[in-house]
């Protein structure tokens, strides 16, 4: 049985990502007020990223 693999690693990198991403984000409460203002946005911009890469990926 031969099987390729490659095409799934970026998927599966993507998804660590994307957990790593939410993880974050939902540890934003414990930190204070401007380091949260500051880490939101990015947070946000890179989930958005990751997910359209995601989308680009399931339509090759």
């Amino acid at each position: 049985m031969d099987m390729n693999f490659e095409t799934l690693y970026p998927r599966h990198d993507l998804l660590i990502e994307l957990g790593q991403v939410e993880m974050a984000m939902e540890s934003l409460s414990e930190r204070d007020e401007s380091e949260r203002g500051s880490l939101q946005p990015r947070l946000e911009s890179r989930m958005s990223a990751l997910l359209e890469a995601l989308r680009d990926l399931s339509m090759q």
